[in-house]
């Protein structure tokens, strides 16, 4: 399913504008993005939590060759199941 799918869905849940729907969607998504970029930790309560980790420099190797490298230090975005979400899926 994509963002066209579930705006569509929401819209005719609700007897929404479709388009409207998926701008809101945009922006939530784009707002979500921007806080966890700034360092905020961005929590939905019976879904989940979007955080940002830090991932230091470190030496590791090549598996064609096997020779050494520097591997950079980079940002990644960890999303953690709220448990309501979990049992959700294990209904």
């Amino acid at each position: 399913m994509n963002s066209a799918e579930i705006a569509n869905r929401i819209a005719n849940s609700h007897d929404l504008n479709r388009s409207k729907v998926r701008a809101i969607i945009d922006d939530l998504l784009k707002t979500i993005a921007d806080s966890v970029k700034q360092g905020d930790e961005v929590s939905l309560p019976g879904f989940g939590k979007f955080k940002l980790s830090q991932r230091t420099a470190r030496e590791g190797r090549n598996p064609r060759t096997g020779s050494k490298m520097c591997i950079a230090a980079s940002k990644k975005l960890r999303f953690s199941a709220a448990k309501a979400l979990k049992d959700r899926m294990n209904d």
